[in-house]
């Protein structure tokens, strides 16, 4: 039986520049796809069946936090969730990501997208974060997507390289991109409001593939979808994290916004992020592939992070990007029992 404990702000204090020695820890998809208990349940019930049942869901978000001893659980679900109430027809197919039949094309298909009503659409999701929150000690994320990740998904009809049908549609057809985006700006507000509403204590909105765009098309078609989502949510009093994958070139973009916390992939540390100017607490960034090298590997890469930010009070520990199946449970446990001890003692 799962029992509360003191309550661990560790993360909260970090986001707010407030932190102490002692590094807080969690790690993206640290829920799911690598632990055995998690693999048992996918043999009984579908990712459908296990996100609608609040019990079932919230056994698999909190089961990393009695595991590994993490500072802030992550809610399980997919950033896929909100879409299909609002007429989009989205089937996540393993090994392949989330596979949408009938792209988006034209402003006709984009006008004809729904409004989102959370407490009809979402019902199970802020169950969810109710229940979680009578059984949790740590802080609870919840998380959505960002417009252009989104809509990468929307346009190409699933995951992609090169991005061709979403810059064409971007360079091409201005308006439709941008009543695009914004609708996607007005959905993810709704969203995240309802989250934090029932008990969310931390916002990420995970933009993965926007590190395609170069920083001049960013500013134009993306950041003001973005500075509107951000300053919906300023004055709801919870840390506001960024994250995307290959994205150096907008750390700056990033770091203008109305947010709290940037994370960074494994590609630009610390050091380097404080060098370009970035005055936002950091978030990052061990690549999660030095987590099948041998341990002496692993501790001596997480030695380096931990002492580039050891007089740091606005840093959270995590990976670069999210863990994969085959990395070991156990790794990941002794990961968090290392940077805990070792950030609280050098």
């Amino acid at each position: 039986m799962f029992t509360l404990t003191t309550f661990n702000n560790r993360l909260l204090r970090a986001a707010r520049g407030e932190g102490g020695r002692e590094k807080p820890v969690w790690y993206m998809r640290q829920a799911g796809r690598s632990q055995p208990e998690y693999r048992a349940l996918k043999e009984k019930y579908s990712l459908f069946e296990i996100t609608h049942d609040p019990e079932l869901c919230a056994y698999v978000t909190r089961l990393p936090v009695e595991q590994y001893n993490n500072d802030a659980a992550i809610l399980y679900k997919d950033i896929m969730t909100p879409l299909p109430p609002l007429g989009v027809d989205v089937e996540i197919k393993p090994g392949i990501g989330p596979v949408i039949d009938q792209p988006f094309r034209t402003l006709k298909d984009v006008e004809q997208l729904g409004e989102l009503q959370p407490n009809d659409h979402v019902a199970h999701v802020l169950d969810t974060i109710r229940l979680l929150r009578t059984q949790l000690s740590v802080p609870l994320i919840s998380f959505a997507g960002a417009p252009f990740t989104l809509a990468s998904y929307m346009v190409e009809g699933g995951p992609s390289k090169n991005y061709e049908n979403t810059k064409a549609m971007m360079y091409g057809d201005q308006k439709t991109w941008m009543t695009l985006m914004d609708r996607l700006a007005d959905m993810t507000i709704s969203y995240t409001k309802a989250q934090i509403a029932a008990g969310s204590q931390a916002i990420q909105i995970f933009d993965s593939w926007v590190g395609a765009l170069n920083a001049s098309d960013y500013r134009v078609f993306v950041k003001p979808a973005m500075k509107k989502i951000f300053s919906a949510l300023r004055d709801e009093g919870v840390p506001l994290i960024m994250f995307g994958v290959g994205a150096r070139h907008l750390l700056l973009e990033w770091d203008d916004l109305d947010l709290d916390v940037i994370g960074l992939d494994w590609r630009t540390s610390v050091t380097e992020a404080r060098e370009l100017g970035i005055t936002k607490a950091l978030q990052g960034n061990l690549d999660p592939a030095i987590l099948h090298a041998p341990w002496d590997v692993i501790e001596a890469r997480t030695k380096q992070i931990l002492d580039e930010t050891k007089d740091d009070p606005a840093f959270i520990f995590n990976l670069g990007h999210g863990v994969t199946p085959s990395i070991q449970p156990e790794t990941l446990k002794r990961l968090t029992a290392f940077v805990h001890e070792y950030s609280a003692t050098n």
